[in-house]
């Protein structure tokens, strides 16, 4: 079936991102073809690619089958000993070159994410540096799959653990960052020895098919890495039921993942899963005001608040609440809405139609319930992908903005008045991924850090990921470890072997 997209045809920007991609050196990046077994298929059926700024079709890419995947599998399967066999340095310098290959692209990467996900360009950059930063780390770490020697509890025998490449991979990514959690997946299996096929996101397939060709032209074998783009329901049907698929991967909701999760259960895979975010932001009033209204804005409106580690609940303490609410306000004032292609935009649309009116639902609630809204307007009419950047105060627990992830660029902030109420109320939710605390007690910071239930926390800062850092949540915000040496062993299996008899 055709997938859906949304047909506003705004007036704004019209042919802007068509102009951009036009004009990229790299045709290919668009050609919109799949990459199965060593071979680009452009596919018999095809599947428009939308800028959601302007809901006008920019390229196509190709709709792939489930006999399309099954192919992938069986190609996978094919490369698999080959490629563990490969010493770790040699993987290690194939990954390398594909890092290097996406710096050397950075700008036409950059403009594929802006055109088809809408973030800003300058942000869109970025990404594509954090991406390849991932591949850099895991072509080293691949070198450090340690195993280790057990002190025997056997007379005159030798027991060792082993970390082995678990086999063909799977990973299903989102829109959001297109670019970062291939890399963040792929790089990771390659590393550990592992064969992967990714499923991007039906919004933004085209980065992920050209991540595919510098992949191939860094020397990554034929099979060992694959994209094929389509239907999801269609595609993730065979990853999930077919045993070759050892490991699988997804970042998305939560809802998502836990039909992905019982999927898997027949076939037993390793499974780890990056899901939903509600990040509680806490401010207490002995912080600097300045510095925590600079922190609350990047920690809720980077990827124009696209992202499952922004600021959800912004609890600031009574002392410096109407103070913090008047400045914040302020400084959403200047952020400029926007196509992401234009200069100095800090908000573009938002991908979806269905997420900027999750977004509008939960203004509509707050304010029938009681809340204010701060918003100068600004991008108002650009159409229905846009959400202006608001800040609602005065909200509370029974609001829907405060039970349910916003995923757009929508603040709320809500008071309390003691340490105890506002841990007890931050984990009073299904979600555990991330949080933030602003404080200048030292003391208080690391009482927190054991408090918050969450798998990351920020303590005076917005920014804290990358390649180095273990990935991940609690509860039902997800399972397993993404980076770090721990993301390694999520596409390793381990092995204890003892040798007895030893006595010469």
């Amino acid at each position: 079936m055709p997938l859906q997209t949304a047909r506003h045809n705004s007036p704004h920007f019209t042919g802007l991102a068509i102009r951009h991609l036009e004009s990229l050196p790299r045709r290919d990046f668009v050609a919109g073809a799949a990459l199965i077994d060593g071979r680009w298929i452009a596919g018999e059926q095809r599947d428009p690619v939308v800028d959601p700024a302007t809901g006008e079709p920019i390229a196509e890419a190709a709709r792939c089958s489930e006999a399309d995947m099954n192919q992938a599998i069986a190609a996978a399967e094919r490369s698999f000993a080959a490629w563990r066999e490969l010493l770790p340095a040699s993987r290690g310098a194939i990954i390398r070159s594909w890092a290097s290959l996406m710096l050397e692209h950075l700008q036409e990467l950059a403009i594929l994410v802006t055109s088809e996900q809408g973030k800003p360009l300058a942000e869109a950059r970025q990404e594509i540096a954090y991406g390849a930063g991932f591949l850099e780390w895991f072509a080293a770490e691949g070198e450090r799959a340690y195993g280790e020697t057990i002190p025997s509890h056997k007379p005159r025998s030798l027991l060792q653990v082993r970390m082995q490449p678990i086999g063909v991979a799977a990973a299903i990514t989102p829109w959001n960052f297109p670019i970062a959690m291939i890399t963040r997946k792929a790089g990771c299996a390659l590393a550990a020895g592992c064969p992967i096929i990714v499923k991007p996101a039906p919004e933004t397939p085209l980065c992920a098919l050209a991540l595919a060709r510098l992949a191939e032209e860094a020397g990554v074998p034929r099979g060992v890495f694959q994209v094929l783009t389509g239907h999801p329901i269609e595609l993730s049907a065979p990853l999930l039921r077919d045993a070759r698929i050892r490991a699988l991967s997804f970042t998305g909701s939560t809802e998502v993942g836990r039909l992905l999760l019982e999927g898997a259960a027949d076939t037993i895979k390793k499974v780890s899963l990056e899901l939903g975010g509600h990040a509680p932001f806490i401010i207490f009033d002995d912080v600097d005001l300045e510095k925590a209204v600079k922190g609350a804005l990047a920690a809720k409106f980077a990827t124009s608040g696209q992202d499952c580690l922004a600021a959800n609940r912004i609890y600031v303490q009574g002392g410096i609440y109407k103070a913090f609410v008047e400045a914040f306000a302020a400084a959403i004032a200047e952020l400029k809405v926007g196509h992401g292609l234009e200069p100095e935009v800090d908000i573009g649309p938002m991908t979806k139609l269905t997420v900027a009116d999750k977004c509008r639902t939960q203004i509509d609630d707050a304010l029938n319930k009681g809340a204010r809204v701060f918003s100068a307007h600004r991008g108002a009419g650009l159409g229905p992908n846009f959400v202006p950047p608001t800040l609602l105060s005065d909200v509370t627990e029974g609001m829907l903005i405060a039970r349910e992830e916003t995923f757009g660029p929508v603040a709320a902030v809500l008071s309390f008045d003691s340490e105890e109420e506002v841990v007890a109320r931050a984990n009073a939710n299904e979600m555990g991924l991330a949080g933030y605390v602003y404080t200048d007690s030292l003391r208080r910071a690391l009482r927190l850090s054991e408090q918050i239930e969450c798998g990351m926390l920020g303590i005076n800062t917005a920014s804290f990921t990358g390649p180095p850092i273990p990935f991940g949540g609690w509860k039902q915000s997800g399972l397993g470890r993404e980076g770090s040496r721990h993301g390694l062993a999520e596409y390793m299996e381990l092995k204890y072997v003892c040798f007895g008899d030893l006595e010469a």
